[in-house]
């Protein structure tokens, strides 16, 4: 990976989430249900019966209260600026935004499924799509991209999905869907970056 490079869609991706989040912050209390449901926040029962299907959207970028915005801010920053050098602006964007809609659809489907209404916000659906991205890369170079191991990323995925399982108030549908279309968008968007061999003579 190139480090001359910056990594200026992940910047930008967290200086959204940080401004949406102080705005709403003067406006109400974020760790509010009903504060949050009002202001964008995924809704079973809204997007079905509503079709307020923007909701799928507006959730990633809102956060219950500063630890929540702080944790997967911390994340996207690292995972972000890994992948996003390694796949380029537009496809890490692509892989991000497929993530994100696709675990807030998946969480939907198992809800309504269940009959639960659960009222559901954050960039972590997002982000765990970061995780499964990142495995695809160092599956495709063989077990490594910069820094990055296989063994290192599979480790943090198992981490985050038993910290999210074992905690309460956690989407873990979200998380999962998320985890498995950034990979599934990976495998589409990614490919391998051939290096010219050198040859001295």
């Amino acid at each position: 990976m190139n480090q001359d490079k910056k990594a200026v869609c992940t910047v930008g991706l967290i200086a959204a989430n940080v401004i949406v989040f102080l705005a709403f912050s003067f406006l109400g209390d974020t760790e509010n249900t009903l504060f949050m449901l009002n202001h964008g926040a995924a809704y079973g029962p809204y997007i079905s019966e509503g079709h307020q299907y923007y909701r799928l959207f507006t959730s990633l970028f809102l956060h219950f209260g500063i630890n929540h915005l702080l944790n997967n801010m911390v994340l996207l920053g690292a995972l972000g600026w890994n992948l996003e050098l390694e796949t380029g602006k537009l496809k890490f964007l692509l892989i991000y935004f497929a993530a994100g809609l696709g675990g807030n659809l998946f969480s939907f489907w198992l809800n309504d499924r269940a009959g639960a209404a659960v009222v559901s916000a954050g960039a972590s659906g997002a982000i765990f799509g970061l995780m499964g991205a990142l495995l695809w890369v160092v599956i495709k170079n063989h077990g490594r991209a910069g820094r990055l191991t296989r063994r290192g990323i599979l480790f943090m995925v198992a981490l985050s999905l038993y910290f999210g399982v074992t905690s309460s108030g956690v989407d873990n549908a979200a998380h999962i869907g998320g985890l498995v279309c950034g990979f599934a968008a990976a495998v589409i968007l990614y490919h391998r970056k051939y290096q010219t061999p050198i040859s001295a003579v």
